[in-house]
């Protein structure tokens, strides 16, 4: 091909393509070659300065490593890294200590360290609550707010900690069979009416009938001590843009019943054998300061 080569004079290998591509014999720009022997020569000083050439399972310790006396053996960044989580650790011991001697409540009227709870319960809550819940309490869909005041079950700090701990499980019987589509369109009308603040005798005929008072009151506002919904606000467990709609599925299907593919869906884990008692305490506390505690 050398033998044929169409641009003759030219600095090129003689192999040519496609009538007019060709490879050179040009040299890289001067400015490429410097910086590629200064990185050779950075590489190899790195190498002799720092641990980093592999002799059977330990790496060499570099010329800063064996002169440092400030960690045994030698410098290196999992010393570095080993030291500075043990002081931390060793400011927090003075924290965690008395935290594992108190209740949640007693943190709470420490505002010292109610506050370095909610600091150090962040990460708990991230990992834990904050995929279901949002990073803010603010809730994810058909998840509830834990930032506002309204509890199914109460917003004490000691029931904030036993939710976290026991788990919850919301129950709720289908209607549709009992009162048909007909009964479940209007009692969906009235709780939709409720959280309006608007007045609906027959609604509430209908709603004292059907047996709805035994878990919701006579007021409609919820018995905590069932997890039953506040039904004259207008904070919806599960919300959706069609209200009726919503109220309608879940009288007619239910919470959590077995075998219905339409029923809500209501269940929180229990974190008790997740989490040691100690972090069940700050998330309570981190929980309570959200702002919606009682």
């Amino acid at each position: 091909m050398a033998e044929k080569n169409p641009f003759p004079g030219e600095n090129n290998t003689g192999h040519v393509w496609d009538d007019n591509l060709r490879e050179l014999k040009n040299p890289p720009p001067t400015w490429w070659t410097i910086a590629f022997w200064a990185s050779v020569v950075w590489w190899v000083v790195y190498g002799l300065l720092y641990p980093m050439w592999p002799i059977g399972q330990e790496p060499t310790k570099g010329l800063m490593g064996a002169l440092s006396d400030q960690y045994e053996g030698g410098w290196s960044q999992i010393k570095e890294y080993e030291q500075g989580l043990a002081e931390v650790e060793q400011l927090r011991a003075q924290f965690e200590t008395k935290i594992q001697a108190m209740t949640a409540k007693e943190i709470l009227q420490d505002e010292g360290l109610s506050n370095y709870t909610v600091a150090s319960a962040k990460v708990l809550f991230g990992d834990n609550c904050a995929p279901c819940h949002g990073r803010g309490g603010q809730g994810g869909p058909s998840y509830p707010v834990l930032a506002d005041d309204d509890w199914l079950y109460g917003g004490t700090v000691e029931t904030i900690e036993q939710t976290i701990s026991n788990g919850r499980q919301g129950v709720m019987p289908a209607h549709a069979g009992t009162l048909g589509a007909d009964k479940v369109a209007r009692l969906a009308q009235y709780v939709v009416n409720l959280s309006e603040g608007k007045d609906d005798p027959e609604g509430k005929e209908l709603f004292t009938a059907s047996g709805c008072i035994a878990c919701h009151g006579m007021d409609a506002k919820g018995m905590q001590a069932m997890g039953a919904a506040n039904l004259t606000d207008a904070i919806w467990r599960f919300d959706e843009p069609d209200r009726l709609a919503s109220a309608q599925r879940t009288i007619a299907h239910g919470v959590n019943n077995p075998g219905d593919p339409e029923t809500r869906q209501a269940q929180m884990p229990a974190f008790g054998k997740r989490l040691s008692k100690d972090d069940i305490k700050k998330l309570a506390v981190y929980v309570y300061k959200f702002g919606g505690g009682q």
